[in-house]
């Protein structure tokens, strides 16, 4: 039996739904939401009704934002004829605050997966191909992690836009920054010394 409301016990719910909360981390998180009602709930839940109906996929990129095309397409200071490609709008984040990247990103909205189901036609790809056929493109950088799926997917990719004429181009890896070499699996040691420069 709980000790809480049913309206609380589905805030707990959905809490725990997002990635990186459990039941007890939800319950937690509730409670302080519940302790700051006016000075985080509300202005939380206000600005999740207005997300939820401002925020939407980028038609020509897949970027999350409240435009479309989104800030990063419509950004005349970024090279339109280099495309990164990532799994994930998470990764389009992760790039943008390394600062490194200039140019613009196609999010291909996951990776080949049998395991999850998760085939050619489920990806992002075909626009991707329209993309690299415009004549101001001239490299497509595959960014994908360092996975099986990810790798497969990156060979997919590669074959569909065989026919364009675009340099194909991958991230280098292998020793991270601050990484000491006792620490690294021998995969990322064997894709350093391949990556070396």
């Amino acid at each position: 039996m709980s000790a809480a409301g049913p309206e609380i016990e589905r805030l707990v719910q959905m809490l725990a739904k997002l990635p990186g909360l459990g039941p007890r981390s939800a319950r937690r998180a509730v409670l302080h939401l519940l302790k700051k009602r006016e000075a985080l709930m509300e202005p939380l839940a206000d600005a999740l009704t207005e997300a939820a109906g401002k925020i939407k996929a980028c038609s020509e990129c897949g970027n999350l934002d409240t435009s479309d095309p989104c800030a990063v397409c419509a950004d005349p200071r970024r090279d339109p004829g280099v495309i990164c490609v990532v799994e994930t709008v998470g990764d389009l984040w992760a790039l943008e605050r390394a600062g490194a990247f200039k140019g613009r990103y196609h999010v291909l909205g996951g990776v080949l997966s049998a395991l999850d189901g998760v085939g050619p036609d489920e990806l992002n790809v075909a626009k991707l191909v329209e993309r690299a056929g415009r004549d101001e493109t001239t490299e497509i950088i595959l960014a994908l992690n360092a996975t099986v799926d990810g790798q497969t997917t990156a060979h997919f990719v590669s074959d569909r836009l065989a026919g364009a004429a675009v340099e194909i181009t991958s991230l280098a890896r292998g020793v991270p920054v601050g990484g000491e070499l006792d620490y690294l699996d021998d995969g990322t040691l064997a894709a350093a010394f391949r990556s070396r420069r």
